[in-house]
C-alpha cells in the first residue's frame, strides 16, 4: 500500500495534503451533528414541557442553527472533496501512464513476444492504472468513516463501556465475508487474464477494419460471435455464482448486525423507562447504532477495496520492476562515424526464447563496408533473425557481431541504433500526415529532406495525388486518406532513406510493389546506397540481382554466395529458384 500511496504523493503532493484536511473535517462532522441533534432534541423536549414554551424554545435555537450550518458545511465539503479527488485522479493517471510508457519502451523485444508478458502488461495497464486513485479514495473513505465511528463510540461509551464493543462485534462477520470475496475474486482474475484478453481479441476481430474482409468472405462472423459468447458465458457464470454465495453470507451477517443494534436500543429504552435517559439520549443511541453499523459496513468495504487495490497494484509494480535483459555496458565504446571494414557475424548461434531449435547455428557472414548485400532463401531460413541480432533486439547465445571490429554489445544501444536505418518487413503505418510518416525516420528533418526521401523511395507520385499533398492525413483512424499496401511500403522506404545512417537494412523492400514500381525504384537503387552498407532481405530475385553480393540462406546457414551471374552459372539452388521465378513471371506476362 505504501508504494501505491507514494505514486499518488509524487504525482499530486499539494492536492493530497488538501484532500487529507478535507477528509478529517468530513470524518468529524457526523459525530458533531449527532451530538448537536441530541442537545437540540433534549432542549425541545424540555421546551414542550415548560410553562413558558416560547422562552424555553429560545434555548434550542443555537443547537438548531448549528445543525443547519453543519448540513450546509457537509454539502460544501463533499463538493470540495469530489473536485480535489478529480484533479488527483487526472494527475495520478497521467503519472502512471508515463511510467508504463517509459518502461515499456525500455523493455527488450523478447518481452513482447511472450504470452505471459502480455498478461502482465494487460493487468498493469488495464487493471492497475486506476488503482492508486481507487486506493487513495478508499483510504480516504476508510479514514473518514473511522474518525466518525471513533467519535460515535466515545459518545456511546459515555453511557456504558460495552456499547461500543457491541457495535463493533456485531459487524465482525461482515469482515470475514469481504476478505473471502476479495481473495476469491483476485485469484480468479489472475487465473483468467488470458481469457479476458481472448475476449478482447474476439471483439477486435469482429469490429476492426483489418479483419473485416476475411470475416465476410470466409463467413467467420458467426464463428467468432459464438466463441465470444461461449467464453463470456463461462466468465459470467462464475461471477453470478460468486455473487449468489456472497449474497447469502451478507444476509446472515446483516442479521447479526441488526440483532446487535436492537440489543443496544432495548437497553437504552430500559434506561429511559427508569428515568435514567431522555428522548435525546434515545435519538443519539439510535443514530449512533444506525450510523455506526453503516460506517462499519463501509469500513469493511473500504478495507476490501484497499486490499483489492494493493493486490492489483502488485501487477503494476511487477511490470515496472521487470528488468530488460539487454543492458548498455558500463563503459560503452564510441561507435564509428564512418564504416571502413563493415559488419561481421562471427560464429553466431541463436535460439529464440522457448523455441526448440536454433534459428542460427555457428553462423558467420561478412557485410563489407560500402557494398550492397542481398540475402535470399525460403521462409524460416533465419534471414529476419539477422536483422534482429544486428539491431541488438536480442543477443546471441554464442558468437559475436562486429561493426568495424567493435562488438555491438560494447556500444550503447542508442549509439548502435543511430548507425542503422531499417525498413521492416511489416512497417508501421502511422495515422498522421504523409510528411510526418516520413519524418518518423528523423524527427529533425526539414521539408526539403522529407521531399528528397519521398523521391528516393518513389513515394512522391502517390503523395502528389493526395488532396493536400504532404499535409494530407493518412489512415482511417482520424478520417484520413487511405493508401494501398504498396504505397504504404514506399512511405516506409522513404522513412528508412531519410535517416542518414551508414547501415541500411531493407527487409522485403519491393514485396508490395508491382513490377512497374519495382523496376522504377531499382533504377535509382544504386544511387540511394552510395556510401552506405546495404543489406537486403528479399524473396524477389529481380531485386537481389542488383546487389554486389548475393548470399543464399537455408536452415540458418549460408549455402551459396556470389554475384547474381556467378550463382546462375553455378547451377545450384539459386539458379534453380531463379529459373522457376522467371517461368512464373513469364507465365503471368503471357496471361
Amino acid at each position: 500500500m505504501s508504494r501505491g500511496l507514494a505514486l499518488v504523493w509524487r504525482a499530486a503532493r499539494l492536492w493530497t495534503v488538501a484532500w487529507g484536511v478535507l477528509i478529517v473535517a468530513q470524518g468529524l462532522l457526523p459525530a458533531i451533528l449527532v451530538h448537536l441533534t441530541r442537545t437540540a432534541v433534549n432542549h425541545l423536549a424540555d421546551a414542550l414541557a415548560a410553562p413558558d414554551t416560547l422562552t424555553a424554545f429560545a434555548v434550542a435555537w443555537p443547537s438548531l442553527a448549528g445543525i443547519a450550518a453543519l448540513l450546509i458545511a457537509g454539502q460544501l465539503l463533499a463538493s470540495l472533496v469530489a473536485w480535489v479527488r478529480g484533479v488527483q485522479a487526472e494527475l495520478v493517471q497521467d503519472h502512471i501512464k508515463e511510467l508504463i510508457h517509459a518502461h515499456a519502451l525500455r523493455l527488450d523485444l523478447a518481452f513482447f513476444e511472450e504470452p505471459d508478458s502480455y498478461d502482465l502488461l494487460y493487468r498493469a495497464s488495464v487493471d492497475a492504472i486506476n488503482r492508486p486513485v481507487i486506493l487513495l479514495e478508499n483510504l480516504g473513505t476508510f479514514l473518514q468513516n473511522a474518525l466518525t465511528l471513533a467519535a460515535l463510540a466515545l459518545l456511546l461509551a459515555a453511557y456504558a463501556p460495552w456499547l461500543p464493543l457491541l457495535l463493533v462485534g456485531s459487524a465482525l462477520p461482515g469482515l470475514w465475508i469481504v476478505a473471502r470475496f476479495i481473495l476469491r475474486e483476485v485469484a480468479w482474475r489472475r487465473a483468467n487474464t488470458g481469457n479476458e484478453r481472448r475476449l478482447r481479441y474476439y471483439d477486435w476481430m469482429m469490429t476492426e477494419k483489418e479483419s473485416a474482409a476475411e470475416m465476410r468472405i470466409f463467413a467467420l462472423g458467426d464463428h467468432h460471435r459464438g466463441a465470444y459468447a461461449q467464453l463470456r458465458t463461462e466468465l459470467r457464470a462464475w461471477r453470478l455464482k460468486l455473487a449468489a454465495s456472497e449474497l447469502r453470507a451478507e444476509l446472515a451477517a446483516g442479521a447479526i448486525s441488526w440483532a446487535g443494534a436492537l440489543a443496544g436500543m432495548l437497553w437504552m429504552l430500559k434506561r429511559a423507562a427508569n428515568g435514567l435517559a431522555k428522548l435525546g439520549d434515545l435519538v443519539l443511541c439510535y443514530q449512533a447504532f444506525q450510523q455506526g453499523q453503516a460506517l462499519l459496513r463501509a469500513l469493511l468495504e473500504s478495507s476490501g477495496q484497499i486490499y483489492r487495490s494493493v493486490l492489483f497494484l502488485d501487477n503494476l509494480f511487477q511490470f515496472l520492476e521487470t528488468a530488460p535483459q539487454l543492458e548498455d555496458p558500463p563503459r560503452p565504446q564510441p561507435p564509428p562515424t564512418l564504416l571502413r571494414q563493415g559488419v561481421r557475424f562471427e560464429g553466431v548461434s541463436f535460439r529464440y526464447p522457448g523455441r526448440g531449435r536454433d534459428a542460427l547455428h555457428d553462423f558467420s557472414l561478412d557485410l563489407p563496408a560500402g557494398r550492397t548485400i542481398a540475402i535470399v532463401g525460403p521462409n524460416g531460413a533465419g534471414k529476419s533473425t539477422l536483422i534482429k541480432l544486428l539491431c541488438r533486439f536480442y543477443d546471441p547465445q554464442q558468437g559475436r557481431i562486429l561493426i568495424d571490429g567493435i562488438d555491438v554489445r560494447q556500444m550503447a544501444q542508442a549509439d548502435l541504433w543511430r548507425l542503422i536505418t531499417v525498413l521492416f518487413q511489416e512497417p508501421v503505418n502511422y495515422h498522421a500526415s504523409a510528411a510526418d510518416n516520413i519524418a518518423m525516420g528523423d524527427l529533425t528533418a526539414d521539408a526539403d529532406r522529407i521531399a528528397a526521401a519521398a523521391r528516393a523511395s518513389g513515394a512522391d507520385g502517390c503523395i502528389a495525388r493526395l488532396p493536400n499533398g504532404f499535409d494530407t492525413v493518412l489512415g482511417q483512424w482520424f478520417g484520413g486518406a487511405e493508401l494501398s499496401v504498396g504505397e504504404w511500403q514506399r512511405l516506409a522506404l522513404a522513412r528508412a532513406f531519410l535517416r542518414d545512417a551508414p547501415i541500411l537494412i531493407l527487409d522485403e523492400p519491393t514485396s508490395a510493389m508491382d513490377s512497374w514500381a519495382e523496376a522504377d525504384w531499382l533504377k535509382r537503387f544504386s544511387e540511394l546506397t552510395v556510401g552506405r552498407t546495404a543489406l537486403m532481405i528479399t524473396h524477389r530475385f529481380t531485386t537481389a540481382m542488383h546487389a554486389d553480393i548475393v548470399h543464399v540462406m537455408r536452415a540458418g546457414r549460408i549455402v551459396e554466395s556470389g554475384t547474381h551471374a556467378e550463382l546462375v552459372a553455378a547451377e545450384g539452388l539459386y539458379a534453380e529458384s531463379w529459373r522457376e521465378q522467371m517461368r512464373e513471371m513469364g507465365g503471368a506476362a503471357g496471361e
